[in-house]
C-alpha cells in the first residue's frame, strides 16, 4: 500500500518536469531598436521579433511602449510551442548601456505569464582600451 502512494507522488513530480520547457530570451537593446530574440536551450531559435517589424514609423522602434509589444508577439510563439520558463539576458552598446526598451521588454515577458529564472546583464564594457593621445607630459600647445 505505502509503494502505491510513494510511486503516484513520484509520478507526479516527472510529469510536471516534462510540461515545463525552459527558454532563452535575447534582448538586444540600442539608442535605435529593441530586437528579442527566444530560443531553446540548444540554440534553436523559437521567435525573433524587432521593433522595426511592429511599427511602421522608424524613429518608435527603440520606444519602451514597441518593445512591450515586441517582447508580447514574441512570447506568444514561445507559448505556443510550451515553453513556460525563461532565462533573460540583455545585451546593450558598449561603453553606453541599454537602449530604452530593454526594462520594457523584461517586464512585459514577466506579464506574458513567463517564469523567469535569472536576468543577466551581458554588456561589453571597455577595459582600458588604446593608449591615450600624447607623451608622458601630455600634449603641448
Amino acid at each position: 500500500m505505502e509503494t502505491q502512494v510513494e510511486t503516484e507522488k513520484e509520478e507526479k513530480k516527472t510529469a510536471k518536469k516534462k510540461d515545463e520547457r525552459i527558454g532563452i530570451a535575447y534582448i538586444s537593446s540600442s539608442p535605435n531598436n529593441t530586437i528579442i530574440h527566444i530560443t531553446d536551450l540548444a540554440g534553436n531559435t523559437i521567435s525573433r521579433i524587432s521593433g522595426g517589424m511592429v511599427t511602421k514609423h522608424s524613429r518608435l522602434k527603440a520606444n519602451p511602449t514597441i518593445a512591450m509589444f515586441a517582447a508580447k508577439r514574441a512570447s506568444e510563439r514561445a507559448k505556443d510551442l510550451g515553453f513556460t520558463k525563461l532565462y533573460i539576458r540583455m545585451k546593450g552598446q558598449t561603453g553606453k548601456g541599454g537602449g530604452p526598451g530593454a526594462n520594457a521588454a523584461i517586464k512585459s515577458l514577466g506579464k506574458s505569464g513567463f517564469d523567469i529564472i535569472s536576468i543577466m546583464d551581458s554588456t561589453k564594457y571597455p577595459r582600458g582600451g588604446p593608449k591615450k593621445k600624447g607623451g608622458r607630459r601630455g600634449r603641448r600647445v
